[in-house]
């Protein structure tokens, strides 16, 4: 016969659950909306980056339930040990989501801008660097998801790609500026874009360390790897 303790362990185990799908739909979301924000870009399509943009308020409510359930769980089942990860990374992954979305609908809004003027060359490197950057958020979200430890270790390390690519990019808009000023305008609106898409590798790695600490219970000591030279 089940115990009162049974039903409560259960009811845990159940809001946990909610948790963990409230993650995934917004991990989902994200990753589609940095997938439309660059197509939208590419085809110079307006319209359609309005709507990137509006479909970023869903994800804002999902992090708003993740902030409401985690905050009634901590009051009502006064987690420890392994449970309190679990409340824990679960509010820290749901808030670095959220800035992924942001700074899609961020690539979203300064597309619409540079179809006001003729298109520039490099904006054809945006979508290999925004496609890294989405591997990256898949594979966290999807190792947070299974609990996987290696697989997030493997996210962490591989943010030191984005980090060069992006440091690529941002020295071919540079000469490419220095070639021909009219273009600068529109140069530097990719070049906010590409650092958007940069960040979002951060956030993912933030993810995959977040993940490791819920499974092992302690954070990642070594120092991570930095790819990003634009400062040199």
């Amino acid at each position: 016969m089940a115990t009162t303790h049974d039903h409560i362990v259960k009811s845990f185990d159940n809001e946990l659950q909610r948790l963990y799908g409230e993650i995934t739909r917004m991990g989902d979301i994200a990753v589609a909306q940095l997938d439309a924000a660059v197509d939208v870009l590419m085809r110079r399509d307006s319209k359609a980056a309005e709507r990137v943009v509006a479909n970023d308020d869903a994800i804002d409510t999902l992090e708003h339930e993740v902030s409401n359930d985690v905050l009634r769980l901590l009051a009502l089942r006064q987690p420890m040990a392994r449970d309190l990860r679990e409340v824990y990374a679960a509010l820290r992954i749901s808030a670095d989501i959220e800035r992924i979305g942001d700074y899609a609908a961020n690539v979203a809004k300064r597309s619409m801008v540079l179809n006001q003027v003729a298109p520039v060359g490099p904006v054809r490197s945006l979508p290999a660097l925004a496609k890294l950057a989405n591997e990256l958020v898949r594979d966290a979200v999807q190792a947070y998801r299974d609990r996987d430890a290696d697989r997030a270790l493997l996210v962490r390390n591989r943010d030191v790609e984005v980090d060069a690519q992006y440091t690529s990019l941002f020295r071919e808009l540079l000469t490419y500026m220095a070639e021909d000023p009219k273009q600068i305008t529109a140069c530097t609106h990719l070049l906010f874009m590409a650092k958007n898409i940069e960040r979002i590798g951060d956030h993912a790695t933030n993810i995959a360390e977040n993940t490791w600490f819920l499974v092992h219970g302690a954070p990642l000591t070594e120092s991570r790897a930095k790819g990003d030279l634009t400062s040199q």
